[in-house]
């Protein structure tokens, strides 16, 4: 009984911690806080801040200064890094 209990508890537990976990992974979807901006281009691989079209957490860039990956940064300072303000346009197809 006692170790059906505890399965039970960290299954719980488990489900708390990923809906968590997924919060703060979406904090950066909206507006960039005061102060910041959403500067494009710049992410290091592993090192961007949110989600994008291939995929929907922040850490997972593929390749350092991919266009649509982003950082927040101190405003004022991206486009002196080599980044840009805006996201790139959406392939047509």
């Amino acid at each position: 009984m006692n170790s059906k209990r505890n399965l039970i508890r960290s299954a719980l537990a488990g489900v708390i911690a990923l809906g968590v976990g997924s919060a703060g992974a979406q904090a950066h979807d909206g507006p960039a806080p005061a102060g910041k901006e959403k500067c494009y281009g710049i992410a290091k691989k592993g090192q961007n801040d949110c989600g994008t079209a291939t995929h929907a957490c922040a850490g997972l860039a593929k390749k350092d200064n991919q266009p649509d990956e982003w950082k927040l940064v101190a405003k004022g300072t991206c486009e002196k890094l080599g980044g840009n303000l805006k996201a790139p346009a959406a392939p047509k197809k």
